[in-house]
Parts: C-alpha cells; sequence; structure tokens
C-alpha cells in the first residue's frame, strides 16, 4: 500500500508556538503519521506522511480545526506517494525560523515577491534579461536544476545573505527569478532581496515540486531529480520517486 506524502508551509503570525507543540503531536501520532513539523513565531514547516485519510484529517485540522482558529487557510501544500514509508519517526520542534535564513526581520507576511506559476515559469526564465536563480543548497542543486540557472554553491540556506552581498548588485540585476524545493526558502530570500533594493524579484510560486507535478516532461526546462529530505531522496517529474543509493534525515 503505498502512502500519501504532504510537504506544507505557511508564513503566519503563530506566537503561540510553543503551546501548540504538544496538541499538534499529539494529533500527528493518534493518525499515525511520521515525518517533521517546524513551529516557530511566523508560522509552520513539515513534511509528513501516512494513510491517505490520515494526512486528510491532518490537513483538514489545520486549516479548518480549533488548533490554529483559522490562522493556516493559505497552506502551501503538495502531495506525493511513498512505496514505503519515507520517514521512521515523528519530529515536532520549535526553531526561531521555520526555513533559516539567519534574519528574524524578514517577514514574508508583509512583503515578498510576486509569485509565478507553474504554467508560467518556462516563459519566465526564458526572457534574456532574468537571471534564474537556485536558492539550494549546493548538493541539492548538483542533483538537478533549471537550465542556465545559477547555483550560489551554498551550504546552507543561511549563507544566502552572504552570497547576495558578494554577487548580487540591485543596479545590474534589476530582474530575478528564484526557485527551490517547495517555496519556503524562496519566500524569505524573495522578502529579503526586495528589502535590500532589488526592483523585481519573482519566485516559482509551489516550488520545483508543483512545476514537475504539472509540467509535462516534454515542455520541461528541468534537468536532473529534485531532492527531497526523506527516504525517497529524489523524485523525479510526476512526483514520482526516483532510485537514488542511502536515505537522508533532515
Amino acid at each position: 500500500m503505498p502512502f500519501k506524502v504532504a510537504a506544507f508551509y505557511q508564513f503566519a503570525a503563530l506566537p503561540d508556538f510553543r503551546a501548540l507543540r504538544e496538541p499538534l503531536r499529539a494529533l500527528c501520532a493518534g493518525l499515525d503519521l511520521k515525518g517533521s513539523v517546524l513551529l516557530a513565531h511566523e508560522g509552520i514547516n513539515g513534511t509528513i506522511a501516512g494513510t491517505g485519510d490520515g494526512i486528510d484529517a491532518f490537513v483538514a485540522e489545520l486549516g479548518h480545526g480549533p488548533l490554529f482558529g483559522g490562522r493556516l487557510v493559505n497552506l502551501e501544500l503538495k502531495y506525493s506517494e511513498a512505496a514505503q514509508m519515507p520517514f521512521q519517526r515523528l519530529k515536532v520542534r520549535l526553531k526561531k525560523e521555520i526555513v533559516t535564513l539567519g534574519d528574524t526581520t524578514v517577514d514574508p507576511t508583509r512583503q515578498v515577491g510576486t509569485y509565478v506559476d507553474a504554467a508560467d515559469w518556462n516563459a519566465l526564465i526564458a526572457s534574456p534579461d532574468m537571471l534564474v536563480l537556485d536558492t539550494r543548497n549546493a548538493f541539492e542543486v548538483a542533483m538537478g536544476s533549471f537550465e542556465g540557472a545559477v547555483d550560489p554553491r551554498i551550504a546552507s540556506f543561511g549563507q544566502f545573505k552572504e552570497f547576495a552581498a558578494r554577487h548580487l548588485d540591485p543596479a545590474k540585476h534589476r530582474r530575478i527569478a528564484m526557485f527551490c524545493t517547495g517555496g519556503i526558502r524562496c519566500e524569505k530570500a524573495s522578502a529579503y532581496l526586495l528589502a535590500q533594493g532589488f526592483a523585481e524579484v519573482y519566485h516559482l510560486k509551489g516550488g520545483i515540486l508543483k512545476y514537475l507535478e504539472e509540467t509535462p516532461q516534454q515542455d520541461s526546462r528541468w534537468r536532473g531529480d529534485c531532492f527531497v529530505f526523506d527516504e525517497r531522496v529524489a523524485l523525479g517529474h510526476g512526483l514520482r520517486e526516483r532510485e537514488h543509493a542511502g536515505a537522508v534525515d533532515e
């Protein structure tokens, strides 16, 4: 029986995030879900797996149940499948940021780049004056990326600010299109660049996963596989599992 996998995030004000940890853990445990969920002042970020009914009940609770009280109605959500359970345990952790840039003043709920749907991405990145930027870690980029994209060669997202300071110039790079696995890193990176004076910043809504889900392979500008932080290791077009040795535990 295949397992249903849900990758999700939302930037939202959660000043009570510490109090949410145990009820959320109990909810996941009660539905027999495994995976990793991060909670912070700025929102929620996670990937979990379980039965279809269990995942559906979990998502319904996040969006419409009393635990979050309607604060997660704009959840960015993507589904895929796994032949085997891709996580060994359940982790619900408290963090300073749900994706670590190292700058807690950056708030994507106040200022963020322009979202670009997967259907419009190819045309955008074909623009000759567009800098296409992969915001993921170097080992992820090595597995696959969009053709022509710039690899910042960072070991962690926390190094993105240093890369931007050294290699990006608002006067020179007037149009930037960014992408990442699920969209969360780009939301924060786009907010950061706009605060630094960059004029036009775009990012792929739903990330690479949404693009691979919706774009026919014959029309795709993606090359290689997309690394994911679970024991499937990588996904291809249609979010199909790829065969790679080894397992990853974030």
